[in-house]
Protein backbone atom coordinates (compact mmCIF):
# COMPACT_ATOMS: atom_id res chain seq x y z
CA UNK A 1 0.00 0.00 0.00
CA UNK A 2 1.18 3.53 -0.75
CA UNK A 3 2.38 5.78 2.08
CA UNK A 4 -0.07 8.30 3.51
CA UNK A 5 1.65 11.70 3.17
CA UNK A 6 -1.09 13.98 4.49
CA UNK A 7 -3.69 13.07 7.09
CA UNK A 8 -5.95 15.79 8.46
CA UNK A 9 -8.70 15.35 11.00
CA UNK A 10 -11.54 17.74 11.79
CA UNK A 11 -9.93 20.95 10.55
CA UNK A 12 -11.63 24.22 11.47
CA UNK A 13 -10.56 27.77 10.73
CA UNK A 14 -12.30 30.91 11.94
CA UNK A 15 -11.66 34.50 10.86
CA UNK A 16 -13.25 36.31 13.76
CA UNK A 17 -16.80 34.98 13.86
CA UNK A 18 -16.65 33.71 10.26
CA UNK A 19 -16.18 29.98 9.84
CA UNK A 20 -14.05 29.52 6.69
CA UNK A 21 -13.21 25.81 7.05
CA UNK A 22 -15.74 23.55 8.73
CA UNK A 23 -14.67 20.09 9.95
CA UNK A 24 -12.58 18.99 6.95
CA UNK A 25 -10.76 15.65 7.04
CA UNK A 26 -8.75 14.48 4.05
CA UNK A 27 -5.73 12.42 3.12
CA UNK A 28 -3.12 12.26 0.37
CA UNK A 29 -1.06 9.21 -0.57
CA UNK A 30 2.29 8.92 -2.28
CA UNK A 31 1.95 8.87 -6.06
CA UNK A 32 -1.47 10.50 -5.92
CA UNK A 33 -2.63 13.77 -7.51
CA UNK A 34 -5.59 15.12 -5.55
CA UNK A 35 -7.80 17.70 -7.25
CA UNK A 36 -9.19 20.20 -4.75
CA UNK A 37 -12.21 22.00 -6.19
CA UNK A 38 -14.70 24.56 -4.98
CA UNK A 39 -16.27 27.90 -5.90
CA UNK A 40 -14.63 31.17 -4.95
CA UNK A 41 -14.78 31.68 -1.20
CA UNK A 42 -15.37 27.97 -0.50
CA UNK A 43 -12.28 27.63 1.72
CA UNK A 44 -9.82 26.00 -0.69
CA UNK A 45 -7.00 28.51 -0.27
CA UNK A 46 -7.47 28.59 3.50
CA UNK A 47 -7.28 24.78 3.57
CA UNK A 48 -4.09 24.74 1.48
CA UNK A 49 -2.52 27.43 3.64
CA UNK A 50 -3.18 25.29 6.69
CA UNK A 51 -1.80 22.18 4.99
CA UNK A 52 1.37 24.06 4.03
CA UNK A 53 1.90 25.46 7.52
CA UNK A 54 1.32 29.06 6.47
CA UNK A 55 -1.85 29.32 8.55
CA UNK A 56 -2.64 27.61 11.85
CA UNK A 57 -6.00 25.83 12.15
CA UNK A 58 -8.42 26.96 14.84
CA UNK A 59 -8.94 23.28 15.66
CA UNK A 60 -7.99 19.89 14.26
CA UNK A 61 -4.80 18.01 13.43
CA UNK A 62 -2.48 17.81 10.40
CA UNK A 63 0.14 15.12 9.90
CA UNK A 64 2.66 15.46 7.06
CA UNK A 65 4.53 12.25 6.26
CA UNK A 66 3.75 11.05 9.80
CA UNK A 67 4.95 14.31 11.40
CA UNK A 68 2.57 16.51 13.36
CA UNK A 69 2.59 19.91 11.67
CA UNK A 70 1.65 21.75 14.87
CA UNK A 71 4.00 19.90 17.24
CA UNK A 72 6.95 19.49 14.85
CA UNK A 73 6.54 22.39 12.40
CA UNK A 74 10.17 22.67 11.26
CA UNK A 75 10.57 18.98 10.38
CA UNK A 76 7.06 18.73 8.91
CA UNK A 77 7.52 21.76 6.68
CA UNK A 78 10.63 20.20 5.17
CA UNK A 79 8.25 17.66 3.65
CA UNK A 80 6.14 20.34 1.91
CA UNK A 81 6.56 22.31 -1.30
CA UNK A 82 4.00 25.08 -1.86
CA UNK A 83 3.15 27.19 -4.90
CA UNK A 84 0.53 29.85 -4.03
CA UNK A 85 -1.69 31.34 -6.71
CA UNK A 86 0.69 34.28 -6.98
CA UNK A 87 4.19 32.73 -7.19
CA UNK A 88 6.62 34.35 -4.70
CA UNK A 89 9.12 35.43 -7.36
CA UNK A 90 11.77 38.17 -7.41
CA UNK A 91 11.88 39.57 -10.96
CA UNK A 92 15.28 41.21 -10.45
CA UNK A 93 16.97 37.86 -9.73
CA UNK A 94 18.10 35.27 -12.25
CA UNK A 95 16.53 31.83 -12.12
CA UNK A 96 19.65 30.31 -10.54
CA UNK A 97 19.97 33.11 -7.96
CA UNK A 98 16.36 32.77 -6.95
CA UNK A 99 16.33 28.97 -6.68
CA UNK A 100 19.54 28.93 -4.65
CA UNK A 101 17.99 31.55 -2.38
CA UNK A 102 14.97 29.25 -1.93
CA UNK A 103 17.30 26.33 -1.18
CA UNK A 104 18.95 28.37 1.59
CA UNK A 105 15.54 29.28 3.02
CA UNK A 106 14.79 25.57 3.13
CA UNK A 107 18.00 25.08 5.15
CA UNK A 108 19.44 22.67 2.60
CA UNK A 109 23.06 21.65 3.20
CA UNK A 110 25.32 23.80 1.04
CA UNK A 111 26.98 20.73 -0.45
CA UNK A 112 23.60 19.55 -1.82
CA UNK A 113 22.46 22.82 -3.37
CA UNK A 114 24.15 22.61 -6.77
CA UNK A 115 22.76 19.15 -7.48
CA UNK A 116 19.31 20.17 -6.21
CA UNK A 117 19.36 23.24 -8.46
CA UNK A 118 20.17 21.22 -11.56
CA UNK A 119 17.58 18.58 -10.69
CA UNK A 120 14.79 21.13 -10.17
CA UNK A 121 15.64 22.98 -13.40
CA UNK A 122 15.73 19.76 -15.39
CA UNK A 123 12.37 18.57 -14.06
CA UNK A 124 10.75 21.95 -14.73
CA UNK A 125 12.18 22.55 -18.20
CA UNK A 126 14.50 25.35 -17.06
CA UNK A 127 17.86 23.77 -17.85
CA UNK A 128 18.91 26.57 -20.22
CA UNK A 129 17.25 29.42 -18.30
CA UNK A 130 19.49 29.67 -15.22
CA UNK A 131 21.09 33.01 -16.21
CA UNK A 132 17.88 34.67 -17.34
CA UNK A 133 16.18 37.31 -15.19
CA UNK A 134 12.84 36.11 -13.88
CA UNK A 135 11.25 39.42 -14.86
CA UNK A 136 12.13 38.74 -18.51
CA UNK A 137 10.50 35.30 -18.59
CA UNK A 138 7.08 34.54 -20.05
CA UNK A 139 4.21 33.81 -17.69
CA UNK A 140 4.53 30.09 -18.41
CA UNK A 141 8.24 30.02 -17.56
CA UNK A 142 7.61 32.05 -14.41
CA UNK A 143 5.14 29.36 -13.35
CA UNK A 144 7.84 26.76 -14.00
CA UNK A 145 10.18 28.72 -11.72
CA UNK A 146 7.44 28.81 -9.09
CA UNK A 147 7.09 25.04 -9.25
CA UNK A 148 10.88 24.62 -9.20
CA UNK A 149 11.11 26.53 -5.91
CA UNK A 150 8.41 24.26 -4.49
CA UNK A 151 10.34 21.07 -5.30
CA UNK A 152 13.99 22.13 -4.99
CA UNK A 153 14.27 20.47 -1.57
CA UNK A 154 12.61 17.29 -2.94
CA UNK A 155 9.59 17.36 -0.60
CA UNK A 156 7.20 14.46 -0.16
CA UNK A 157 4.18 16.74 -0.72
CA UNK A 158 3.70 19.40 -3.41
CA UNK A 159 0.74 21.81 -3.06
CA UNK A 160 -0.17 23.84 -6.15
CA UNK A 161 -2.76 26.62 -6.10
CA UNK A 162 -4.04 27.49 -9.60
CA UNK A 163 -0.72 26.71 -11.34
CA UNK A 164 -2.08 27.23 -14.87
CA UNK A 165 -4.01 30.47 -14.36
CA UNK A 166 -3.23 33.05 -17.04
CA UNK A 167 -1.36 30.63 -19.31
CA UNK A 168 -1.97 30.01 -23.00
CA UNK A 169 -3.13 26.54 -24.19
CA UNK A 170 0.39 25.35 -25.06
CA UNK A 171 1.76 26.48 -21.68
CA UNK A 172 -1.19 24.83 -19.90
CA UNK A 173 -0.44 21.52 -21.62
CA UNK A 174 3.23 21.75 -20.62
CA UNK A 175 2.42 22.53 -16.97
CA UNK A 176 -0.12 19.70 -16.87
CA UNK A 177 2.53 17.27 -18.07
CA UNK A 178 4.94 18.60 -15.44
CA UNK A 179 2.32 18.06 -12.72
CA UNK A 180 1.65 14.54 -13.98
CA UNK A 181 5.39 13.82 -13.80
CA UNK A 182 5.54 15.19 -10.25
CA UNK A 183 2.68 12.89 -9.30
CA UNK A 184 4.85 9.86 -10.03
CA UNK A 185 7.33 10.74 -7.28
CA UNK A 186 5.44 12.95 -4.82
CA UNK A 187 1.96 13.41 -3.46
CA UNK A 188 0.39 16.42 -5.20
CA UNK A 189 -2.58 18.60 -4.23
CA UNK A 190 -3.85 20.63 -7.17
CA UNK A 191 -6.38 23.43 -6.76
CA UNK A 192 -7.86 24.68 -10.03
CA UNK A 193 -11.03 26.08 -11.59
CA UNK A 194 -10.28 24.26 -14.86
CA UNK A 195 -12.36 21.11 -14.48
CA UNK A 196 -11.00 19.26 -17.56
CA UNK A 197 -7.57 19.68 -15.97
CA UNK A 198 -8.74 17.65 -12.98
CA UNK A 199 -10.12 14.88 -15.18
CA UNK A 200 -6.93 14.83 -17.24
CA UNK A 201 -4.35 14.41 -14.48
CA UNK A 202 -5.90 13.77 -11.04
CA UNK A 203 -6.38 10.40 -9.31
CA UNK A 204 -8.83 11.70 -6.72
CA UNK A 205 -11.27 14.60 -6.45
CA UNK A 206 -12.31 16.54 -3.35
CA UNK A 207 -14.95 19.26 -3.62
CA UNK A 208 -15.32 21.92 -0.92
CA UNK A 209 -18.40 24.10 -0.57
CA UNK A 210 -19.02 26.71 2.13
CA UNK A 211 -16.04 25.38 4.08
CA UNK A 212 -17.22 21.77 4.07
CA UNK A 213 -15.94 18.73 2.21
CA UNK A 214 -18.99 17.69 0.17
CA UNK A 215 -17.39 15.13 -2.19
CA UNK A 216 -14.37 12.85 -1.98
CA UNK A 217 -13.88 10.00 -4.46
CA UNK A 218 -11.22 8.47 -6.66
CA UNK A 219 -11.37 9.17 -10.38
CA UNK A 220 -12.64 5.70 -11.34
CA UNK A 221 -15.63 6.12 -9.01
CA UNK A 222 -16.24 9.60 -10.39
CA UNK A 223 -16.13 8.38 -13.98
CA UNK A 224 -18.64 5.67 -13.12
CA UNK A 225 -20.91 8.30 -11.57
CA UNK A 226 -20.72 10.34 -14.77
CA UNK A 227 -22.31 7.51 -16.73
CA UNK A 228 -26.04 7.97 -17.32
CA UNK A 229 -28.89 5.71 -18.41
CA UNK A 230 -29.53 7.63 -21.62
CA UNK A 231 -28.52 7.02 -25.23
CA UNK A 232 -28.40 9.61 -28.00
CA UNK A 233 -29.43 8.14 -31.35
CA UNK A 234 -29.69 9.61 -34.84
CA UNK A 235 -31.02 7.87 -37.93
CA UNK A 236 -30.87 8.56 -41.67
CA UNK A 237 -34.42 7.23 -42.06
CA UNK A 238 -35.81 7.87 -38.58
CA UNK A 239 -38.55 5.70 -37.10
CA UNK A 240 -41.54 6.97 -35.20
CA UNK A 241 -41.00 7.54 -31.49
CA UNK A 242 -43.60 4.81 -30.83
CA UNK A 243 -41.43 2.29 -32.70
CA UNK A 244 -38.46 3.07 -30.48
CA UNK A 245 -40.62 2.93 -27.35
CA UNK A 246 -41.72 -0.56 -28.32
CA UNK A 247 -38.15 -1.89 -28.07
CA UNK A 248 -37.60 -3.91 -24.88
CA UNK A 249 -35.48 -1.91 -22.46
CA UNK A 250 -36.41 1.53 -23.81
CA UNK A 251 -38.23 3.34 -21.00
CA UNK A 252 -38.84 6.71 -22.63
CA UNK A 253 -38.20 8.43 -25.96
CA UNK A 254 -37.71 12.15 -26.57
CA UNK A 255 -37.61 13.35 -30.19
CA UNK A 256 -34.97 16.06 -30.71
CA UNK A 257 -35.64 16.79 -34.37
CA UNK A 258 -33.74 16.01 -37.58
CA UNK A 259 -33.86 12.29 -36.91
CA UNK A 260 -32.29 12.49 -33.45
CA UNK A 261 -33.69 10.94 -30.26
CA UNK A 262 -32.80 10.83 -26.58
CA UNK A 263 -33.57 7.39 -25.18
CA UNK A 264 -34.02 6.59 -21.49
CA UNK A 265 -32.86 2.99 -21.26
CA UNK A 266 -32.53 0.04 -18.90
CA UNK A 267 -28.78 0.15 -18.25
CA UNK A 268 -28.77 -3.48 -17.12
CA UNK A 269 -29.31 -4.52 -20.76
CA UNK A 270 -26.97 -4.18 -23.79
CA UNK A 271 -29.17 -1.44 -25.21
CA UNK A 272 -26.74 -0.06 -27.78
CA UNK A 273 -26.49 -3.50 -29.37
CA UNK A 274 -30.27 -4.02 -29.20
CA UNK A 275 -31.08 -0.67 -30.80
CA UNK A 276 -28.42 -1.16 -33.47
CA UNK A 277 -29.92 -4.54 -34.36
CA UNK A 278 -33.39 -3.02 -34.60
CA UNK A 279 -32.04 -0.25 -36.83
CA UNK A 280 -30.45 -2.80 -39.16
CA UNK A 281 -33.59 -4.98 -39.27
CA UNK A 282 -35.80 -1.99 -40.07
CA UNK A 283 -33.36 -0.13 -42.35
CA UNK A 284 -33.35 3.03 -40.24
CA UNK A 285 -29.72 3.83 -41.06
CA UNK A 286 -27.77 4.69 -37.90
CA UNK A 287 -25.87 7.98 -38.02
CA UNK A 288 -25.19 8.20 -34.29
CA UNK A 289 -25.53 5.96 -31.25
CA UNK A 290 -23.62 7.15 -28.20
CA UNK A 291 -24.13 6.98 -24.43
CA UNK A 292 -24.95 10.29 -22.83
CA UNK A 293 -22.52 11.28 -20.09
CA UNK A 294 -22.84 13.74 -17.28
CA UNK A 295 -19.90 16.10 -16.89
CA UNK A 296 -17.74 16.96 -13.92
CA UNK A 297 -19.10 20.49 -14.32
CA UNK A 298 -22.64 19.22 -13.74
CA UNK A 299 -21.58 17.31 -10.61
CA UNK A 300 -19.67 20.36 -9.38
CA UNK A 301 -22.67 22.68 -9.88
CA UNK A 302 -25.05 20.23 -8.21
CA UNK A 303 -22.81 19.96 -5.14
CA UNK A 304 -21.93 23.63 -4.80
CA UNK A 305 -25.14 25.44 -5.76
CA UNK A 306 -26.89 24.53 -2.51
CA UNK A 307 -26.85 27.25 0.11
CA UNK A 308 -25.66 25.22 3.11
CA UNK A 309 -26.06 28.12 5.51
CA UNK A 310 -29.64 28.61 4.38
CA UNK A 311 -30.34 24.89 4.85
CA UNK A 312 -28.94 25.06 8.38
CA UNK A 313 -31.21 28.00 9.23
CA UNK A 314 -34.24 26.17 7.90
CA UNK A 315 -33.30 23.07 9.91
Amino acid sequence: MSTTLIQTRNLYRYYGDTLAVDDISLQLRQGEILGLLGPNGAGKSTTMQMLSGVLAPSAGSIRINNLDLLDEPRDAKKQIGYLPEQPPLYPELSVDEYLLYCARIRRMPKADMAAALQRAKLRCGLRDSGDRLIGNLSKGFQQRVGIAQAIIHNPAVVILDEPTVGLDPIQIREIRQLIADLGQHHGVILSTHILPEVQAICNRVNIINAGRLVYSEDMSTLNAALQSDYLLAAFARPPQAEQLSAIAGVKQVAAMGEGRFRLHIDDSMPMAEIIAQNAVNNDWGINELIPERRTLEQVFVELTSTDINQESQVA
